[in-house]
């Protein structure tokens, strides 16, 4: 890597750079992004997908396109027709019916949409949940304490936000096994069969329509009975939003959750120093270095790299760069949270950081709506982890780790740890 002097802004960026986007730059992106945010803070490249598309890296532009109203969620806004092929949103979401979400509309649609949700997914329904969290994490590691070693995603990070979310949406137990199934494929991106995140979304897509519709006739205390009842002045959700929201709210909340608790865990163990405050801190039946150190985990690897994809509706002019009607526009938040401009010592882990406004759930309108219920499954995970099994540790060396190299998300594909056998 050749250094270079900062672009002009009216100067095309520069040629030479970092290789973005291999296996590499998956293990760990962030001397990359510390090269863009240098040299080339906008900058256009040519995704693994042949997408071309502008990536933002300095926090202060990330702030800015994450709350401007010209760069689109609708991939209707895109010059190319990218999305029906599958390389720009969800895979099969199109064919599925499942393009009426948070993620692919703007206002009105979108108020209209959000605040109808909003009352379904509210603060206390979280709070409520709460004590299930804690059987569910306490479920999934009793399964593996006795035999001193785990696979953390595996058997622990993966299942517990896939049977949380079923048991708000009111997925009965027969069927949340068929939903661990289906999300698994979909994370697994790339080293699935052809097409199968396309088949598990319409599978999915299949059985949450069904089980609206026979919701409708016996609506009992969960987040899918609370979308059908959602009404506003007259208006409600119709059956194909309401499915299509219960879809998103499970797709997009439990990858994020899947990774805060990975990637989280992992750079506890790179950081040796932290976790033993955190111990200590939780030992003392302390409370306030888990909520800071949850936030601080988020900015400092976070298990959302980039934001969701944008459109540009008009020309504009973003970190002073031209960008073009219909040019798609990727906010990498895994970046601006590590922006010294922004943050003090952003590549030091600090639990205790208090002024820490990262935007690992976004910011602005598309602020993430599940955020709430996943710091509450991150700090449950990280604080029973870390008080049952106290002696927790990498059972093979860091470099062994393999990154999971998806576009939008960041997470480790497996963590083996070992621990003193428990008695459960």
């Amino acid at each position: 890597m050749h250094e270079q002097t900062p672009a002009n802004p009216a100067d095309t960026p520069p040629a030479e750079g970092p290789t973005l986007f291999d296996w590499e730059f998956a293990t760990d992106p962030y001397p990359a992004y510390a090269w863009l945010r240098e040299h080339s803070p906008v900058h256009r490249t040519k995704l693994p997908s042949g997408v071309e598309a502008w990536l933002v890296t300095r926090y202060a532009d990330a702030r800015q396109a994450l709350a401007d109203q010209r760069l689109s969620k609708n991939p209707a806004h895109h010059a190319e027709p990218a999305h029906a092929k599958g390389k720009t949103g969800i895979p099969g979401e199109r064919k599925a019916e499942l393009m009426t979400h948070l993620l692919n509309i703007d206002p009105p649609d979108h108020t209209r949409l959000r605040r109808l949700v909003s009352k379904a997914f509210t603060p206390r329904r979280v709070a409520e949940f709460a004590p299930r969290v804690q059987a569910l994490t306490d479920h999934l590691i009793d399964a593996f304490a006795a035999r001193g070693e785990a696979d953390l995603i595996h058997e622990f990070a993966f299942p517990l936000p896939i049977y949380a979310i079923c048991e708000m949406l009111g997925v009965p137990r027969e069927d949340q096994d068929d939903f661990r199934d289906w999300a698994g494929m979909m994370i697994r991106h790339g080293g699935g069969p052809r097409g199968g995140v396309a088949r598990s979304v319409k599978q999915m897509r299949t059985y949450l329509g069904e089980l609206i519709h026979r919701k409708r006739d016996d609506l009992g205390d969960d987040l899918i009975s609370d979308l059908i009842r959602a009404s506003d002045h007259g208006d409600h959700l119709t059956e194909g939003e309401a499915t299509a929201m219960a879809f998103i709210l499970l797709f997009a909340g439990f990858e994020t959750t899947v990774n805060l608790i990975g990637n989280g865990v992992h750079s506890l163990f790179m950081n040796p120093d932290q976790r033993e405050r955190l111990q200590l801190s939780l030992a003392a039946g302390e409370s306030a270095l888990l909520a800071t150190g949850v936030e601080e985990l988020l900015r400092y690897d976070g298990p959302v790299e980039l934001a969701t994809w944008r459109f540009a509706t008009e020309p504009l002019t973003l970190g002073g760069m031209s960008v073009a009607a219909g040019d798609p526009v990727l906010v990498v938040l895994a970046a601006a949270d590590r922006d010294p401009e922004r943050f003090a010592d952003p590549d030091t882990l600090d639990l205790s950081r208090t002024d820490n406004q990262h935007l690992g759930y976004g910011h602005g309108i598309h602020y993430c709506l599940g955020a709430p219920l996943a710091r509450l499954e991150g700090q449950t995970a990280l604080a029973t982890l870390l008080t049952r099994l106290p002696d927790l540790e990498l059972a093979v060396p860091s470099q062994a780790l393999r990154w999971r190299g998806g576009l939008i998300m960041r997470g480790l594909r497996t963590l083996p740890v070992r621990f003193t056998a428990q008695n459960t």
